[in-house]
């Protein structure tokens, strides 16, 4: 891997942990020191992030670490239901026993991180999970799309578990839920999706 790519995925890191909070502000200098890196691959790094959204670079201010608005995460959350029930609604009367073992172990991952509470490898795991069904359900075109915004959801998901990483076993049961209804080739899988993540919508705006 380039060191322009290892920069670019360490300070994304730092930033979707919110261990670089929104609304701070960081120097390049900062940056150089946290990383043990040149200033080169830092700076490369930062073009990409700026482009994707995570970071504004400004000659006089410095580097910012942008918040997501509201206005845009209930956006990313409404786009997603129509997507991700649209998907249950392709797959769930001909996903295979194959495809459910798939869901199966990811599911099981998260019970384990659920009972430990670890809400990074939740939030990854989360991911996994609809990434999958997406997957199965065949429209590359929505996998694009969840995938371009999977850094987005990642961090609103860790903010959503950090503030009450008790939410993890919610988050996992509905999960389960999804899966039996998928196992059981049951239609009701797109309602359970629809009310799993329009309730995740909801716990974050309380």
């Amino acid at each position: 891997m380039l060191l322009k790519d290892v920069a670019y995925q360490k300070i994304k890191e730092r930033i979707l942990e919110e261990n670089y909070e929104p609304g701070r502000f960081l120097s390049e200098r900062t940056l150089i020191d946290d990383l043990g890196m040149s200033k080169t691959p830092i700076k490369n790094a930062l073009v990409r992030l700026e482009s994707e959204g995570f970071v504004t670079v400004s000659s006089k201010q410095g580097i910012i670490v942008n918040d997501i608005s509201i206005e845009r995460i209930n956006d990313i959350y409404n786009l997603r239901v129509a997507l991700e029930t649209f998907n249950c609604n392709e797959i769930y009367k001909r996903i295979t026993k194959e495809q459910c073992n798939e869901l199966e172990e990811i599911v099981y991952a998260t019970e384990k991180a659920a009972e430990e509470e670890d809400v990074s490898l939740f939030a990854t795991l989360d991911h996994e999970f609809h990434l999958a069904i997406s997957e199965f359900a065949g429209n590359t075109e929505i996998t694009k799309i969840l995938l371009n915004y999977q850094d987005h959801l990642r961090r609103i998901t860790l903010r959503h578990l950090k503030k009450d990483p008790g939410r993890v076993r919610k988050f996992y049961q509905e999960h389960m839920e999804i899966l039996e209804a998928l196992k059981a080739k049951d239609k009701r899988s797109s309602e359970l999706m629809r009310d799993h993540l329009i309730d995740s919508k909801m716990i974050y705006f309380q």
